[in-house]
């Protein structure tokens, strides 16, 4: 199949479906998206020079099953509820969770983005093309139910306060629900620019924060229900050696910690 014609802020959906694809092909995967699989091996694209290190596969893939369980959670004590996956680019949580029929599920990406999901991705959910930047995409969306908002890796590409003020309008348009983020300290957020993945698309990102209860301060009426330190997940048993010594190692002390994959989810 073509390679979809992606500026490098689009293409980092191919790092990340990328990452998933290396996982579901390990003996023993993390995430295990054999989803992510059959789109990486359909697509007509240079993998190659992403350069993958096992970190970021292994950290892409425990970060993703985190936030699916985040998700199965919520939507089995809320039948009724409303998904939305931020910056969803061609990921596969909509099957990996395979919510109840009552949910209704949203992915949301720039329009060009979510044009591409039909080719690759089954249709178990409505596409919503949209800046998050921007307002007024959510006007169409219920109100009147619980919602679960994800954000994988989205925070460290939205420039200034933007993530702050999404936050606000979600918030105040569906009254109550959770808000679950992979978290970046402004130091991690401020290094991802020097990845040699990162690097090679040719992305700049900067914005992080380091206390986890920080969001409580943004008027969104947010309350931090959980901070998940990845690099103390069991699923680290699992890591390649030397990744899992040094992942290990890093688990001792809470400041470091943070400094690698973290799951945030916070109630309103």
């Amino acid at each position: 199949m073509q390679t979809p014609d992606l500026d490098p802020l689009r293409e980092t959906l191919l790092l990340t479906l990328y990452a998933r694809a290396l996982d579901a092909e390990l003996p023993q995967p993390i995430l295990g998206d054999t989803h992510s699989a059959g789109i990486a091996g359909s697509i007509d694209y240079d993998f190659a020079k992403l350069r993958l290190k096992p970190s970021l596969v292994c950290g892409t893939a425990l970060r993703a099953k985190k936030l699916d369980e985040a998700v199965r959670a919520f939507v089995a004590a809320h039948p009724d509820a409303v998904v939305l996956d931020l910056g969803c680019g061609l990921d596969t949580r909509v099957l990996r969770c395979d919510p109840p029929a009552g949910v209704d599920w949203y992915d949301v990406d720039f329009p060009d983005v979510v044009a591409l999901r039909p080719r690759f991705v089954p249709d178990r959910s409505r596409c919503v093309g949209a800046d998050l930047t921007t307002s007024g995409w959510l006007d169409p969306l219920p109100r009147d139910r619980p919602a679960m908002i994800v954000a994988e890796g989205l925070l460290p590409f939205l420039p200034g306060d933007a993530f702050q003020r999404m936050t606000r309008e979600l918030t105040a348009h569906f009254g109550t629900g959770e808000l679950a983020v992979n978290g970046y300290t402004r130091f991690a957020a401020w290094s991802m620019k020097y990845h040699p993945t990162i690097k090679a698309i040719g992305i700049t990102a900067a914005q992080g924060f380091d206390d986890p209860h920080e969001p409580e301060t943004w008027d969104a009426g947010l309350t931090l229900v959980e901070e998940q330190l990845l690099a103390r997940a069991p699923e680290v048993d699992g890591f390649p050696q030397p990744l899992r010594a040094a992942t290990r190692l890093m688990s001792h002390s809470t400041a470091l910690s943070r400094q690698g994959t973290r799951i945030l989810r916070y109630r309103f």
